[in-house]
This record gives C-alpha cells, sequence and structure tokens, in this order.
C-alpha cells in the first residue's frame, strides 16, 4: 500500500479510524480491476491486507462470499463496521497474510500489500507503517504472495495485486509464472510522490530505484490466473 496523498480525496468512500489505511489511488485502480473482472455471484473472496475494508465490501456488494484478512485489529475493526455501514456480509479475520484461511480455497484473491521500499536497519515494520513499509526492496510482502497465493486458488481462480513499479513488477509476474499462473499487468496509473516516498525520495535516487528524472510513482495492477 501506499501512505496518503497530500491534497487528494480518497477514491473509495469508507470510514476510516486513527492507525487504519485510507483507501488512496492504488485502492481505486484495485477497484476499477475488480469491477472489470467476471465474478459469479456466490463466488469465494478473500481480500488480504483488507484495511478499511473498500474492497472487501465492493466484493461482498456483488453478492461474492467475502472473507477479509488484515494483521492490524484496528483494521479488523474498521472492516468489521464498514460492512454493518454498506449493509453487506464480511467475515473477517485477524492474522498475518494467509495464515487466517489456511486449508481454505478462493475463486478471486485481492491484495494491496505493503510494497514500498524501506531503508535497511529499521527491520519489521510496526504499527501503521505495516500498511507500506516493505523491507529495502519493496517486495517483504510481494513474494510471500506470489508463493502463497496460488495454493489457495481453485482451478481458473484469479489473483489481483497493486502494486508500485518501484518493487519491480517483473518480479511479480516472474514469481507467478514460475508458481503456473498465467499472469500480466493489467492496469497502470501514474500519481503524484506521497508523503513516505518523498522522505525517501533521494535514497531511491541513490539506490538506483527512482531515475534522476522521474517525479511521479507508477501503480500496476497484476492479474494472475491459475490454469483449470
Amino acid at each position: 500500500m501506499t501512505p496518503e496523498h497530500a491534497g487528494t480525496r480518497p477514491p473509495v468512500r469508507s470510514l476510516v479510524i486513527p492507525g487504519v489505511y485510507a483507501p488512496q489511488e492504488d485502492t481505486e485502480l484495485l477497484a476499477d480491476a475488480l469491477l472489470e473482472e467476471p465474478v459469479p455471484p456466490g463466488a469465494d473472496v478473500l481480500d488480504v491486507g483488507t484495511g478499511s475494508g473498500a474492497l472487501a465490501v465492493a466484493a461482498a456488494r456483488r453478492g461474492c462470499r467475502v472473507t477479509a484478512v488484515d494483521v492490524s485489529w484496528r483494521a479488523v475493526c474498521a472492516t468489521r463496521l464498514n460492512a454493518l455501514r454498506a449493509g453487506v456480509p464480511v467475515r473477517v479475520r485477524q492474522g498475518n497474510l494467509f495464515a487466517p484461511v489456511r486449508g481454505r480455497t478462493f475463486d478471486l484473491i485481492l491484495a494491496n500489500p505493503p510494497y514500498v521500499p524501506s531503508p535497511a536497519g529499521r527491520g519489521l515494520p510496526r504499527g501503521p507503517a505495516r500498511a507500506w513499509d516493505a523491507g529495502d526492496d519493496g517486495r517483504l510482502v510481494l513474494d510471500r504472495i506470489c508463493r502463497k497465493a496460488p495454493e489457495l486458488l481453485r482451478p481458473g481462480g484469479v489473483l489481483l495485486l497493486v502494486q508500485s513499479a518501484l518493487s519491480d513488477p517483473e518480479l511479480t509476474l516472474g514469481g507467478l509464472r514460475t508458481a503456473g499462473m498465467k499472469a500480466a499487468v493489467t492496469r497502470r496509473r501514474r500519481i503524484a510522490f506521497g508523503p513516505v516516498l518523498r522522505k525517501r525520495e533521494q535514497w531511491l535516487r541513490r539506490r538506483g530505484m527512482l531515475p534522476a528524472a522521474e517525479n511521479e510513482e507508477e501503480l500496476v495492477v497484476v492479474r494472475a490466473e491459475l490454469p483449470v
């Protein structure tokens, strides 16, 4: 996830409590991809790293049976509240990534994971930073999703994942293809740097992760399908 961008209005309406990631451009981009995905009513959907539950609620409104997971108890409470406000059923579980749904399989997995590169030596992220900090290459959670998500999908199941170009979408595509999935980037959007990226801009440039002339971040949606 990317931290809140100054001067922008949240694109997906949700009630957000302090310490919970507010829906931003990445949420909107993934919501657009979900809207175009031909998911039948009654499909089992997993929203991993649900935050405020905006995507979980959007899937539930389409008649899907939705399970939402987040490591943050505040996010769990926010998602339950937003599902209640929307009048849709969402099963919400607290836990780290896929641990709360071990042994289950799904027709669709939605993922807006942490993907912002963070300077080495900070250790594992804590507090609200867990929603965006993802190690020195931005792939602390992305690589785990590439390894584990295929095991949770039924034949023909789909993973929709949003990330920054800073965290190397080609590695995501390669990891998912190695796991036997058909994967491609289906959406792109360029946005202004948010507060965290502005603070890390020079560090990213020194590492060669951000070209000298680049002054925007590119977000991408990766769609991966497990063959039938």
